[in-house]
């Protein structure tokens, strides 16, 4: 970014400037960016102006220049108290008056309001931020009311639709509200809206007649890939790792599994942390700001991160969930790469999440349930694509691309790596032919159910006449799975179009109507089988050494009877293959082996980190360390919490209602935190079970077990135990022998 001319400009002397001038003056730059000059112009007409401007494309100025020339307070509507924050700052870094900028919302003291109120009352606040919320209430549309404004700009219009993927229904009153307080011109901007998106929006606020700058879409500098969801955490672990030191974002649908992950980043030495809804506003803002100070390479989070975070070097995006529609997916993507510099953006596709999320749509409304399916087939449509994910993301928002010559052509994997092609006119016409024969009236699942024979409600209520000419036709010429996505191919083609008003209806373009006419060639692509269900083994996914594995077992045996101990006490099972799969050859890499925590490295490791080191060298082995991914002691990412509750004593039932599961849940994580290495203290809670004649009886079937399981000593001892007082006796165990 440009350095300011005049970094401290007070806002009452640009009022009555030029553009150019302010541009320079307040912003510090010399030229407008693409439209951006065309907007602010038709702004200051007087005009309706509708933006669709992509991430990072500078829409914020698009308003913030005009308010600051103009008479009178600009009022923008923002949907997120951080989001107003930020911008409120950015604006103040640039003024030595401190009421340039202010936000009007929920966080605010009644005291703070009254001064807002004057700074506005007195034309000192150029721009005012407020929720739809604030403007909703009566006293503040009072005050609205009894001073002058310009303008107002509805920031993250897309909120606005209930296609849009941030619906927020308090947005769709705005234009009543605008209404009760004066007749002003309106700015809408967004960075994602689809054609219909965009016709709801103008519709809604009452702007049909606006003038539209619709930038770009395509980011040329961002790389498009999307992987089969398996073993998909070892590979977030290993893309960080490679990119060490550089700024990464990780999205996930839960908070759950954004703990987990980031857990799991910082253990195998990934400076990460988690952000989410369920944390506090200081908690948050400290994590915002250590990612943009780069005190932290990578943030982990739920859709809550990312609106209004403006860090220009952010080097990859991954999604480890999909997202629930196209709109997130590129918003989220678009904070890559913002420098103009590489962005790498990853993400993981499996059927279970695309179900799992299907699921919970079940018990929507029916209108917000049939929206938000068909939001998800467009996500899966573009997971599943053989062809150009440029192409599909851009045809999408309604722009057209050559995936043959188009900026930023080969950035996605497909485009890199070409899948097999086969002649498929007859599939074209086939579909083509049926779309004009029902009028182009139906969505593509119709399509494909007719030309597979499928009886559906659909097709059993259309009637049969017009299309039994087509009732099964397609079976045998491709296979049933692929018709989605030959249906698709043939949109992206140009072929059929989506109606703006009905959403995912195919009808025929010129183009369709030209090829039916005067039938040509036409290439299909293979479908790469991305439907998989989601799988994250439990062992990384590389090849077992079966004769290290011996090795390692003949090893364990001996120094068991060296050291008098079981065998399961020095190393698990698990944790020697996951040796024989990773070949830890110091004390850090076994450290990342599951189950192996410091103690136990610094106890049993040494002859086994030399047995190991003898067998690469002896056997040529060439190892690949950036693959050993340590886990988190068990799932639950509030294990520190644990400990601290077993150090003040707590009882069982309460830190299990503390941590919202049941006391069998909890003993499970107690015994993945000692199986990690770390000790904890329970010998209170035994008290209450045992007396210590009972304890050492069961310690000494631990001492001579083979497994150490408690199954084998429940059956060894005859139903004389409970098995949560076994359980307890072995943690005790193996917190005080293992570790």
């Amino acid at each position: 970014m440009e350095t300011p001319v005049d970094p401290f400009v007070n806002a009452s002397t640009l009022v009555g400037s030029s553009i150019e001038e302010g541009l320079e003056r307040f912003f510090g730059f010399h030229k407008f960016k693409g439209e951006q000059e065309k907007v602010v112009r038709s702004l200051m007409d007087g005009r309706n102006v509708f933006v669709i401007m992509p991430t990072g494309g500078g829409k914020s100025l698009c308003y913030q220049l005009p308010a600051l020339v103009q008479e009178g307070t600009a009022i923008v509507v923002s949907p997120l108290i951080a989001l107003m924050k930020n911008q409120v700052d950015a604006i103040r870094s640039h003024s030595d008056d401190p009421d340039i900028a202010h936000y009007l919302n929920s966080s605010l003291s009644k005291a703070e309001i009254v001064r807002v109120k004057e700074a506005v009352a007195t034309g000192k606040t150029k721009l005012l931020y407020v929720a739809p919320e604030s403007l909703n209430k009566t006293e503040n549309a009072n005050f609205l009311r009894s001073v002058r404004l310009s303008f107002f700009a509805i920031d993250e219009a897309h909120c606005i639709s209930e296609w849009g993927h941030d619906f927020r229904p308090e947005y769709r009153r705005l234009r009543d509200i605008i209404n009760g307080i004066g007749s002003f011109p309106v700015i809408a901007l967004t960075a994602t809206a689809t054609p219909k998106v965009q016709h709801d929006i103008q519709k809604n606020l009452g702007i049909l007649e606006a003038d539209v700058y619709k930038a770009s879409f395509n980011r040329p500098n961002l790389f498009y890939e999307v992987r089969p969801k398996e073993d998909a955490l070892r590979q977030v672990v290993q893309h960080a790792l490679e990119n060490k030191g550089r700024s990464g974002i990780v999205y996930c649908l839960s908070r759950k599994k954004v703990e987990e992950i980031a857990e799991t980043l910082k253990v195998n030495g990934v400076r990460a942390a988690a952000y989410h809804a369920g944390m506090d506003s200081a908690q948050r803002s400290r994590i915002q700001d250590e990612f943009l100070m780069q005190d932290v390479d990578v943030i982990v989070a739920t859709i809550a991160f990312g609106m209004g975070i403006d860090k220009p070097d952010v080097r990859f995006v991954i999604h480890y969930d999909m997202p629930k529609s196209l709109e997130a997916y590129y918003q989220e993507t678009g904070r890559a790469g913002r420098d103009g510099g590489e962005g790498h953006c990853i993400a993981f596709y499996g059927l279970q999440d695309m179900e799992k999320m299907e699921k919970f749509l079940s018990g929507k409304p029916i209108a917000e349930r049939e929206i938000g399916i068909q939001l998800l087939q467009e996500v899966a449509g573009y997971a599943e694509t053989p062809t150009s994910r440029r192409q599909y993301l851009l045809q999408y928002f309604g722009e057209k691309f050559d995936p043959l010559s188009g900026p930023g052509w080969d950035m996605d994997d497909n485009a890199r790596n070409p899948p097999e092609q086969y002649k498929g006119q007859a599939h074209v016409e086939l579909i083509l032919n049926l779309v004009q024969a029902t009028g182009g009236r139906h969505r593509g699942a119709f399509l494909r159910d007719v030309i597979l024979g499928n009886e559906t409600q659909e097709t059993s209520t259309y009637g049969g006449e017009k299309i039994a000419d087509y009732v099964g036709k397609g079976v045998g010429m491709a296979p049933e799975e692929a018709w989605d996505g030959i249906i698709r191919q043939i949109f992206l083609a140009g072929l059929l179009k989506k109606k703006t008003e009905e959403f995912g209806v195919l009808s025929l373009t010129e183009d369709g109507e030209a090829f039916l006419a005067q039938p040509r060639e036409f290439t299909l692509f293979k479908d790469r089988g991305m439907r998989v269900r989601s799988v994250e083994p439990a062992a990384a996914g590389v090849a077992l050494d079966e004769p290290l594995l011996d090795l390692l077992g003949a090893l364990r045996k001996s120094e068991s009877a060296r050291l008098s101990l079981p065998p399961f006490v020095i190393f698990s099972d698990p944790s020697l293959e996951e040796m024989a799969t990773h070949y830890p050859c110091n004390e850090d890499e076994l450290l990342k082996i599951n189950g192996v925590g410091a103690s136990k490295a610094r106890k049993f490791g040494a002859p086994f980190l030399a047995l190991i080191q003898n067998h690469i060298e002896s056997e040529g082995i060439e190892r690949m360390e950036d693959l050993i991914v340590r886990s988190v002691a068990g799932r639950n990412a509030g294990k520190v919490n644990i400990i601290q509750k077993l150090d003040r004593r707590m009882s069982l039932e309460d830190i299990a209602s503390d941590q919202s599961c049941s006391v069998e849940e909890l003993l499970e994580s107690i015994e993945s935190i000692v199986a990690s290495g770390t000790k904890v203290g329970l010998d209170y809670v035994l008290e209450e079970y045992l007396d210590d004649e009972s304890i050492e009886e069961l310690w000494e079937c631990f001492m001579e077990s083979e497994k150490g399981s408690v199954a084998e000593v429940l059956e060894e001892m005859e139903d004389a135990y409970s098995e949560e007082e076994i359980r307890l006796v072995r943690i005790k165990f193996m917190s005080e022998v293992a570790n």
